[in-house]
């Protein structure tokens, strides 16, 4: 009904940066908040960033000030510019966004999760 589609994951060298964009697609009536999760090996899912529909934003206090999430309503997109990149922020990150749906004539609002993309930062 709704699909997350991530890209712009991959390699760089600690220090360096990458950007991930997802782009959300389907029977979309409007979208609440998107936002960015990751996971490591052996370790939970945890928040990156998330932004409203109304532009506010929330950041991990790990990733303040290197990390910026950004959203083109128009186009019902995400994208997290990830700056300083460390070893520790290797992980496979995954695009999230809270949806209003049509389910039978109702409006609903349902949670939507991408399919994750590695990104590896080596020292």
């Amino acid at each position: 009904q709704v699909q997350l589609v991530e890209s712009g994951g991959g390699l760089v060298q600690a220090g360096g940066s990458l950007r991930l964009s997802c782009a959300a697609s389907g029977r979309i009536f409007s979208i609440k908040t998107m936002g960015w999760y990751r996971q490591a090996p052996g370790k939970q899912r945890e928040l990156v960033a998330t932004t409203a529909s109304g532009d506010s934003t929330n950041y991990a206090d790990s990733v303040k000030g290197r990390f910026t999430i950004s959203r083109d309503n128009a186009k019902n997109t995400v994208s997290l510019q990830m700056n300083s990149l460390q070893p520790e922020d290797t992980a496979v990150y995954y695009c999230k966004a809270n949806v209003v749906v049509w389910v039978s004539a109702t409006l609903r609002t349902n949670d939507y999760w991408g399919q994750g993309t590695q990104v590896t930062v080596i020292s």
